[in-house]
């Protein structure tokens, strides 16, 4: 079979390692991920989610703007995504979970808005978040960063499935999945979410908010 080719059925697979932070390589590597999952049939991307960024260096607003838009090209796929979650889940790894289809997480996973300068980051996770769930410790954990525990996020709808083995929880569901693709599976995420438009008046203005930010940030080191 000739290199980069995709079998139907096959599994495209990713790791987000959110102890890095927000990198020009796991935005290609996403972005990869996304060109295969558009030009092949019948495929489920499986992304492998974990860590929390405390210390890492601050990506800028024309990064963070990349990462959005691939995080909203893997919301967009033709192919059903899953998300495999361990331990704490912050930054990136909050991120790219929340756009996944399902998410199996670890009893220990716990998901923390990022926080910056003692306030929260203000990406689309919180977007995310609000749209779908409004349950009480959502709101905390949008408004003041509280951490979400894994049954605490099962019960607000944030993940689907908890489990001591999420990569297994994540194997038996790959098995069901190659058959849900095409075209229209976009279209069911958006009636499932709201107006589709919504998300594109969110995304200037959470961009918007993440750039005073990091300038606020900046000028305060």
């Amino acid at each position: 079979m000739p290199e980069g080719t995709v079998q139907a059925g096959e599994v495209l697979e990713v790791d987000v390692d959110g102890t890095r932070g927000l990198t020009a390589d796991l935005v290609a590597a996403v972005s990869g991920v996304c060109d295969r999952a558009e030009d092949h049939q019948a495929v489920v991307v499986v992304m492998r989610i974990r860590g929390s960024a405390e210390g890492a260096a601050l990506p800028g607003i024309a990064l963070v703007t990349k990462w959005e838009g691939v995080l909203r090209r893997l919301e967009r796929l033709p192919a059903a995504s899953v998300a495999a979650m361990w331990g704490p889940c912050a930054g990136v790894a909050l991120d790219a979970a929340l756009a996944a289809d399902y998410r199996v997480a670890h009893p220990a996973v716990q998901l923390v808005p990022g926080m910056l300068s003692g306030g929260v980051w203000p990406g689309m996770a919180l977007y995310r978040m609000s749209r779908l769930s409004q349950r009480a410790a959502v709101r905390r954990a949008v408004l003041f960063g509280e951490p979400l525990g894994a049954d605490e996020a099962l019960a607000a709808g944030l993940v689907d499935e908890v489990a001591q083995e999420p990569a297994v929880g994540v194997e038996r569901l790959v098995e069901r999945l190659p058959g849900v693709w095409g075209p229209d599976l976009a279209i069911r995420r958006d009636l499932l979410r709201g107006a589709g438009a919504d998300f594109e008046g969110a995304l200037g203005g959470h961009l918007a908010a993440c750039d005073r930010v990091l300038r606020r940030h900046t000028d305060s080191v």
